[in-house]
């Protein structure tokens, strides 16, 4: 990987660099667009507040002023303004043609305020940039309120400054202008420096995976104490390092048993093909002929329970699903199994309609009957219960039964409890491996537990069929 360098830091890959640039990058803009309109907002309100208050002021003083001249007069309204008047305030009382018939400092005695003349009752703002008359330049608030006195509309004018409140607007407005840059360096050598942590550790991650190789799956991945998403990042990749170590495993394992189980029979016909070629009379080749014959279709039948593996492993396995016969498909099983079988066969034979493969389900049961056929000592049972929901199908033999801690793994591949004896009568060890992938692959089970007489029991539980219909009689077949 391309590396940069930073002055006085260590050699950076060029991708961290870059994720850390922009990273940065991006905080420092949204950063900066938040505070850029929070402060707008800010400066707005702060403005209409500021505003808001000093108009209440003035509107109060307009008021109160108002009262005294319509309650006592034009005169006593003088007396008030002049005895009241509030610093940054001007207060005028205007007749009908703007003259002013009194003020509160004698600065605003000769002019009018304002030319607003509401009606009574009526309050009127207005915004002036200064007071040319008295000469003063800030900022001022007038508002203006008519009331009548003797039948003649008065006008009370008010005149607060306002300059005080846009100094301090101005003033924040300032202070956050130079503030921003300030937060905005904090905010980008932040990130930069958080951002450069995190992947510092992803990094760390990236070459501890990248040191795992398929000849050394055993490694892991350090997993660092942040509880933050680093830390689950290196768990994840820990638990798809273990599934892939299992995965390896069981494929090595897989690879290593079906080799030893095609060794044999190729073996075999190897020798056999060489000492019957040996023999011109050709006699050896009549006395081969079964025994290679038996070691072919040996090798026929793994080659083919090795492709149905592969295919529900893979997700390859195509199923054509109908409404099957439980009992139909149990029925021609047993009647196959009685004509090579020396042990007795006693069934209990309930309809039940499911819903799957219709040869599928009878290797299923084919190959549970085998293996009970195999291991059994003098008889084997066979029932069928069916309820609304489900169908089970238990196969017993009087044989000893799975012991509990081989009863998950008797269905996985190339599995015998017993090796020799399991060689001896044909068995290749995937026959229970292919029928607890088929019962997955009919969203089924199957599982191995004692029968009530002591014996071995194996369970097979299908889903009912939509439409399966319960006929109250079941058949009954024994031998």
């Amino acid at each position: 990987m391309d590396t940069v360098r930073m002055p006085g830091a260590r050699a950076l890959p060029r991708t961290r660099w870059g994720v850390r640039k922009r990273a940065t990058a991006t905080a420092v803009v949204v950063v900066a667009a938040g505070l850029l309109v929070g402060g707008l907002i800010l400066l707005v309100l702060l403005q209409t507040s500021l505003v808001a208050a000093a108009e209440a002021a003035a509107r109060g003083e307009a008021e109160e002023v108002a009262g005294q001249v319509s309650a006592h007069g034009v005169d006593e309204g003088r007396r008030f303004i002049e005895s009241a008047a509030h610093s940054g305030q001007y207060v005028q009382i205007l007749d009908p043609q703007g003259s002013v018939l009194a003020s509160s400092v004698p600065a605003v005695a000769a002019t009018s305020l304002t030319g607003l003349r509401p009606e009574a009752g009526q309050t009127l703002t207005q915004d002036v940039p200064g007071l040319p008359s008295i000469g003063d330049d800030d900022e001022f608030l007038i508002v203006a309120l008519g009331v009548r006195d003797k039948g003649v509309l008065h006008t009370v004018a008010v005149a607060a400054t306002i300059q005080v409140e846009a100094d301090t607007l101005a003033t924040v407005a300032w202070f956050a202008l130079g503030a921003m840059p300030l937060l905005l360096v904090l905010v980008g050598a932040a990130v930069w420096t958080l951002v450069g942590r995190s992947l510092c550790q992803v990094d760390t991650i990236r070459g501890q995976v990248a040191m795992i190789s398929a000849r050394r799956l055993d490694g892991r991945v350090e997993v660092p104490p942040t509880a933050d998403e680093i830390q689950a990042l290196a768990q994840t990749m820990n638990q798809m390092l273990d599934r892939l170590e299992a995965a390896d495993v069981e494929q090595r394992r897989f690879i290593s048993d079906a080799s030893h189980e095609l060794r044999s029979p190729l073996t075999t016909l190897s020798a056999g093909l060489e000492i019957a070629a040996a023999d011109p009379t050709g006699r050896t080749w009549e006395e081969m002929k079964p025994v290679l014959a038996g070691e072919t279709a040996r090798m026929r039948y793994l080659v083919e329970d090795l492709l149905t593996l592969a295919k529900t492993n893979d997700g390859a396995l195509h199923l054509k699903m109908t409404d099957v016969d439980l009992d139909d498909v149990l029925h021609d099983e047993i009647t196959r199994l009685r004509s090579t079988s020396r042990h007795r066969i006693e069934a209990r034979l309930e309809p039940a309609r499911v819903t799957g493969d219709a040869h599928r389900l009878a290797q299923v049961i084919r190959n549970v009957l085998d293996n009970a056929d195999r291991h059994a000592e003098s008889r084997i049972t066979v029932q069928v219960q069916s309820s609304e929901v489900q169908a089970t199908i238990s196969i017993d033999n009087d044989g000893p039964p799975v012991p509990v801690l081989d009863r998950k793994r008797i269905f996985e591949r190339f599995v015998r409890l017993d090796e020799s004896r399991s060689r001896e009568r044909g068995g290749t060890g995937l026959g229970l491996a292919i029928a607890a992938a088929l019962m997955a692959a009919h969203h089924g089970s199957i599982g191995a537990s004692v029968a009530p007489d002591g014996g071995c029991r194996f369970e097979l539980v299908f889903r009912r069929a939509a439409n399966a219909v319960r006929t109250p009689t079941g058949k009954d077949i024994a031998r």
